[in-house]
């Protein structure tokens, strides 16, 4: 059977950005550079996207597009006989379970919260009023297993029309939505009391407020912020690198993803601080920022109810981005791994992902138990811990290797199939770095992840 492609250049941009893009772009970009000390956050930010993210997004880009596989049979395609690699890829197929496990809940949250704007619900409520909702939303398993299964269902359904009559049509609609919104919250931001404050905050660059924040804890906040927003390293890239053409290089495309990837990241935080200076909120809450803070803010200026209705659809579609993507790679690997069609595989997963979802929605009212005293009680920081600091940084640096080490696929393989086509190039001056000291800096990501979980209490 011939492997489907998506229909244009356009389409597989928005739909790797829309993966990379999530609601990790916007609440926890936001929070990281208020507790990083804003500006300079954003520059190492910046610095360590380009040192760490984008080779390693070339790299899975070439591993799929190279084997014209899914993630789960891709590595079968390019390994020499004998060596073990492809176990790599059934890992990272369950990388991409463990993500949709909680990431289906925080996108049925967005869901609630656009309904709740929409129709007025948090008019009239005072700052304990809005952060009771949120309380009591946890509280009501049924109202979030229903919002979680509109997005399994919808996400499912999309995926099982096909790839470019689905996910491609869809997400480019999707995205391009989103961005429009984006700059319409940031312009309205702009003529806030509190913007001058808050600009000046988050795009200058202050040695005093990085080393009031710590400038080692910056540093490392603005390395594991640039790593994991682009999603590599459980296969979620790969996929879309095998339904692409050869006319444009590997690096390039990343760069361009990448660029998306950090215009939204950064255009959140225009919108984001300038409200938190305008009205007095602390701008290093966490999640809190999104589901309490704004809220309130949205109740406080003209128009509210609008603002707060776009800022949830936007939140939603920034969600849904990523869900679809993941979708897809999970549909494309059962198809491999089974022989289903795309409908099959797509109800058959369907029915999986919305099973393997309840324990989060459960585990913030039925099944809620401290978690080796680390996990706050929720399922959700249990499995988020397993994917951001373990499948990803690990996953990355399996790609890193086989694309880089003679034992794989080798480095003339990867560097004649990334510089394939028109754009960016790799060049053999960036080998040292991408084969001996890149796998070390990731290394140290996941270790200190580990270590920052456990023992930097």
């Amino acid at each position: 059977m011939e492997r489907e492609k998506l229909k244009s250049r356009l389409g597989f941009i928005l739909i790797s950005a829309g993966c990379a893009i999530g609601i990790g772009n916007v609440w926890k970009f936001a929070y990281m550079a208020g507790q990083g000390g804003g500006g300079f956050f954003v520059l190492l930010y910046l610095l360590f996207l380009v040192m760490l993210g984008i080779p390693i997004m070339s790299m899975e880009f070439a591993v799929g597009r190279a084997s014209q596989k899914s993630p789960a049979q891709a590595y079968k395609a390019l390994e020499k006989a004998g060596q073990k690699w492809h176990i790599h890829g059934y890992i990272a197929l369950i990388g991409n379970y463990l993500l949709m496990m909680f990431y289906t809940t925080v996108a049925g949250w967005m869901l609630y919260y656009f309904y709740l704007t929409s129709t007025g619900k948090f008019v009239g409520l005072n700052t304990d009023g809005v952060a009771n909702v949120f309380s009591e939303m946890l509280q009501k398993p049924v109202t979030m297993t229903i919002c979680m299964l509109i997005i399994v269902v919808v996400g499912f359904f999309i995926c099982s029309i096909g790839l470019q009559n689905g996910l491609e049509k869809v997400t480019k609609v999707m995205m391009v939505a989103l961005l429009a919104i984006m700059v319409i919250l940031a312009i309205n931001s702009f003529f806030m009391k509190g913007a001058k404050e808050g600009l000046s905050f988050y795009l200058i660059p202050s040695i005093e407020r990085a080393k009031a924040a710590g400038i080692g804890n910056t540093a490392v906040g603005a390395m594991n912020q640039a790593f994991f927003t682009l999603s590599i390293g459980i296969g979620a890239m790969a996929i879309f690198g095998s339904y692409i053409g050869k006319d444009r290089s590997l690096l390039g495309e990343s760069v361009t993803i990448a660029a998306l990837d950090t215009f939204v990241a950064i255009t959140s935080g225009l919108i984001i601080f300038p409200a938190c200076f305008t009205f007095g909120v602390d701008q290093t809450q966490g999640p809190s920022l999104v589901f309490i803070t704004l809220p309130n803010i949205f109740n406080n200026i003209p128009f509210g109810r609008v603002w707060g209705s776009l800022f949830f659809v936007f939140m939603t579609f920034a969600a849904f981005s990523t869900v679809l993507a993941v979708f897809e790679n999970i549909v494309s690997c059962c198809m491999e791994l089974t022989g289903f069609n795309r409908k099959k595989s797509s109800i058959v997963n369907m029915i999986l992902v919305a099973l393997l979802s309840m324990p989060c929605v459960l585990g913030f009212n039925f099944w809620s138990f401290d978690w080796l005293g680390v996990f706050g009680g929720s399922f959700l920081d249990f499995e988020d811990f397993l994917v951001s600091n373990i499948w990803l940084p690990l996953g990355s640096l399996i790609y890193l290797l086989f694309c880089t080490s003679k034992f794989g696929w080798g480095w003339k393989n990867y560097k004649e199939e990334a510089n394939t086509g028109k754009g960016i190039k790799i060049h053999n001056w960036m080998r040292v770095y991408l084969t001996y000291i890149l796998p070390l800096i990731v290394l140290f990501i996941f270790a200190f992840g580990i270590y920052d979980k456990f023992w930097a209490k």
